[in-house]
């Protein structure tokens, strides 16, 4: 085994929710390996993931910018993205967003937005990724970002708790079609991580102390110990893995 199982070379990746947290120390992994990287955002372009890469790998990037809540924004993505570069050969589903309330207080709105934006324009990026790939006679990668939250129901989240089950699920559904073409979909499903989303849990002084007695390795993630996985996924090195969610939670799960 060398070194080049895990070199990205001449690969061309899009990574939504690019700018910051996970999504930007995911971009970065990428690009340091040697992937071109397509950097998407919500609103604001991603300058300060394009500039790290910049500084770090100095490989091509360009931003892309699109509201996952708007059930069009998925397709416009990767077709604008496909128009950039000619070709994506990896694709990393991570932006998301939560809304925390009270099952019996969870509006609709929050519900659909998380629904939308986690799930369902997750899908509609790997299907466009798949027929890419399929009507090009290519091999490709496909990194779902799942959660705890997909094995475990979380407290005052249940619109992010059902997106996140259901991603993997789909990550297995879409492993069992897109497998035999040389497509592999796989989940990165990280533990308590250090981003915005888990803020208000990390603020909470009694949330906090009871979630890092629990982890094994003492401490709450940060999105750089999701690269090794992430370059893993997209690489050579994991060319006989299909539908496999890999967790990265400092030990969370087998405790």
């Amino acid at each position: 085994m060398t070194l080049d199982l895990f070199a990205l070379d001449g690969k061309v990746a899009l990574v939504t929710g690019a700018s910051r947290g996970l999504g930007a120390a995911t971009a970065a992994a990428l690009a340091g390996a040697g992937a071109a990287v397509a950097l998407h955002s919500n609103e604001q372009p991603a300058k300060s993931t394009a500039e790290r890469i910049c500084n770090e790998s100095g490989r091509r990037t360009e931003l892309f910018t699109a509201d996952l809540a708007d059930r069009a924004a998925a397709d416009k993505l990767f077709a604008d993205a496909i128009a950039a570069f000619g070709r994506i050969d990896i694709l990393v589903n991570n932006a998301g967003i939560i809304r925390r309330k009270a099952a019996a207080q969870h509006s609709d709105e929050d519900w659909d937005a998380v629904i939308e934006v986690n799930l369902s324009n997750a899908f509609r990026l790997c299907r466009a990724m798949g027929k890419h790939l399929i009507d090009g006679g290519r091999p490709g990668k496909i990194i779902n970002v799942a959660s705890l939250l997909s094995f475990q129901g979380g407290i005052t989240v249940p619109g992010y708790a059902a997106a996140k089950g259901g991603i993997v699920q789909l990550t297995k559904a879409l492993a069992n079609e897109w497998a035999a073409h040389g497509i592999n979909v796989n989940a990165i499903a990280p533990g308590y991580m250090q981003t915005d989303n888990t803020r208000a849990l990390r603020e909470d002084p009694q949330r906090n102390r009871q979630i890092t007695e629990r982890i094994p390795a003492g401490r709450w993630g940060t999105p750089d110990d999701v690269a090794g996985a992430a370059v893993f996924l997209a690489s050579k090195a994991s060319d006989y893995v299909h539908g496999h969610v890999l967790v990265v939670d400092g030990g969370w799960m087998g405790r």
